[in-house]
Formats: structure tokens, sequence, C-alpha cells
């Protein structure tokens, strides 16, 4: 590869999705002594067939120098995925390969490691496993301004999870993943959470939802009688077809809930970043928004004092990444040019090949104006973080 052109061809790019393939043990090696009881091993089976193989022979490769300049000889972007891609496990490495691919700024997501403990009710579980988790974030990105670790902030307690946010904050977390289901009995738009809100604008830190992280489609709607089918990555856990139109659900529903309960109103410069759940669904919401408040103000006083349309919060506030085959011209048409992002999802087999030429693709066919280009390839990245355009 010539080092000279990265993939963005020197176009200025921020990458709103990508993820750390975590190796067998990477999570407990960021526990205390205390922690390292506490979560169950890594789950791998999600990642579909022969995962522990494929993380031996990714170890293999990093240590063989030979093995290492051949997968550099092919463009990363469209080169092997998961855990065998440049820069799926070690920070040194994405370091590189940030500079071959060419993002000037790139949000990182854990992959598998938030099924160790993420589901756990025990609050000792969930609450160390988030303090190993943002500690592991915060390590990987530490060297590299770059990269933007997000970390994890379950609010199943609201006074435990300010403390996680004001730890993960000092363990060097630039963004804070939260589930959008409700936990502990109460909406996320409790206000409870405020004292979590208010830290967040202060210190300009945004909190993100992502695929994983909400109820998807039942599961009895895969119980048809036909023979049961696995998911394109050869497991059972992840998209299928009938997955597809539900991940939306949750988000939408979590959105909602910040936007009709006054929490953007109360904290106006908090962000919210809507990650790999798709962005086809944001036109029709948007509509479904301000239809729902027009109908039922008169009898709730918090729609009745809302100081903008629903609409006009989440545009303010929402920040919206995009599948490669999502059309983004369209999208843009239909809801504006400040609210979709780039995002390649590297090194995850679900960012294609070369989602910088299906972006660019549906932008010119658009005729897309190159404001509004930059707008989605960087501009609205930078203001979900309140960096200078």
């Amino acid at each position: 590869m010539n080092e000279t052109t990265p993939y963005t061809g020197g176009r200025k790019m921020y990458d709103a999705d990508s993820h750390v393939m975590e190796t067998l043990t990477w999570l407990t090696d960021h526990a205390t002594a205390e922690q390292r009881n506490l979560i169950a091993p890594l789950a791998t089976e999600k990642g579909g067939k022969g995962v522990r193989k494929a993380i031996a022979q990714a170890e293999a490769r990093r240590a063989d120098p030979a093995a290492t300049r051949e997968l550099l000889e092919q463009p990363l972007i469209s080169g092997p995925k998961g855990w065998a891609a440049y820069g799926a496990s070690t920070p040194e490495e994405r370091s590189h390969a940030l500079d071959l691919l060419g993002f000037e700024k790139q949000l990182v997501f854990p992959t598998f490691a938030m099924g160790q403990f993420a589901g756990s009710s025990d609050p000792d579980k969930l609450y160390g496993g988030t303090d190993m988790l943002n500690r592991a974030m915060g390590s990987f990105c530490a060297g590299d301004e770059r990269m933007l670790g997000v970390g994890f902030a379950p609010l199943l307690d609201p006074g435990l999870a300010l403390e996680a946010v004001r730890h993960g904050l000092k363990q060097g977390v630039r963004a804070f993943w939260l589930k959008s289901d409700p936990a502990g009995g109460r909406s996320p738009s409790h206000l409870d959470y405020d004292p979590i809100w208010d830290l967040l604008e202060r210190e300009r830190v945004p909190i993100v939802l992502h695929i994983g992280g909400g109820r998807g489609l039942d599961r009895d709607y895969h119980e048809t009688g036909h023979p049961p089918v696995t998911d394109w990555l050869g497991g059972g856990e992840n998209l299928r077809g009938k997955d597809y139109h539900a991940i939306s659900h949750s988000p939408q529903n979590f959105l909602t809930a910040l936007i009709y309960d006054q929490v953007f109103q109360r904290f106006p410069e908090l962000k919210c970043g809507v990650i790999e759940l798709g962005a086809t669904w944001v036109p029709g919401f948007l509509r479904i928004l301000d239809q729902g408040h027009r109908a039922f103000r008169k009898a709730e006083p918090l729609l009745q004092s809302l100081e903008l349309t629903p609409s006009e919060f989440f545009r303010r506030q929402v920040r919206v990444s995009l599948f490669p085959y999502e059309d983004a011209g369209w999208l843009i048409d239909q809801a504006g040019a400040e609210i979709f992002m780039f995002a390649s999802d590297y090194p995850h087999p679900e960012g294609g090949r070369d989602p910088i030429g299906r972006f660019d693709a549906s932008l010119d066919e658009a005729a897309v104006p190159a404001a509004s280009r930059d707008r989605f390839y960087h501009g609205n990245f930078a203001d979900m973080f309140h960096l200078p355009a």
C-alpha cells in the first residue's frame, strides 16, 4: 500500500463507528485484583464459527513480520475483517491503520466485551465490569488523539451510574454507550439521571446508542416451522433479515423520552449519537415526533412547555450514522444535512469493502452540495463532540 495515499484520498473525514476486536483475556487484563473473578470469560459464539481459531491466527500474524508486511500490501478497507484485520486488537497497529485509512478522528467501540457483564442485575458484577471496560477503552485510545474511546454507563442504579461516568472520564472515555431500554424501573428520561446529563454536558461528552444496546425483534418471530437459519456471519445471535427493521425501535423510544420529557431542553448542549442502527427511519420518525407533540400536548404539561418542536430538538442534538448500503443523498434531501454521519465500522464486515465509494455515489446521484458533504463526512461528528468544524 502506498502510505502517501490513504483510503480517504486526503479528504477530511471523521469515522463515527469502529471497533476493538477483543482477545480472550482483554477485559480481565484490565481488572483490579478484586474485580478479576467477577465476570465470565469472553463469549465468542456471537462472532460466528471459528472465533478462537481466528484470534489465535491473528496473534500469530502479529508476531510474524513477514505475514504483517504481506497483509499491508492490500488495501485495509477491503482486506480481511474481524480479528484478521490490521489494527483490530492492538493500539499500535490501530494508529498505523489510521495513517493508512486517513481518518482524522475515529470513534472506537468494544465488540463483545460488554456481553461478559452488561446483562447482569448484580451491581457488583455490572459496575465492576463497567469499570474494567472503561479502563480498557481508555487505555486502547490513550496514545493517539485521533481515537475517541467509547465506554459504558449502565443506568440500573442512578448513583452508581453517575460514579461510573465520573470514573470513566478520568479513565479517558470520550463517549458513553447507554442501553436504550428502561433500567431499574425508570425511563431513561427520569429526573434521577439529571446529574449524569449535567456532568456530561459540562464535560462536552456525548452519549451514544449502538446496535446490541436495546431490545430487538422478539425471538418468537423466528419460530416459523421452517428450518432455522444462521446469521450472515455463521452464528445465531446477529442480524437476520427480519431483525433489521426492528433495530431502531428501542432507540426511537429512548429519543422520544429524552425529547418529550425535556431532557434535551434542560441540557441543550448534551449530544446523542445513534450508531450502527441505520438511518432510513429518521425522516419518518421526525414527522412522528411532531405529530405526537401536536396530538397530545393539550393533556401533557411537559409537551405544552417544550420550547422547540420535537424534530428541532432532534436536529440540534442527535447525530446518526449510516450503513454503507443506505442512500445518504436521499436522507440528506429528506431530513437535512445536520443529522447524518459517515462511519466505516472498521474492522467489522458490516462496513463493507468501500464505504466511501458507496456514499460518494449516493451523494453524487443526489447532487448534494459540498457544504452538506462536509457535514456528512466530518462536520456532524465534530458537532457531536463539540470539536472545531
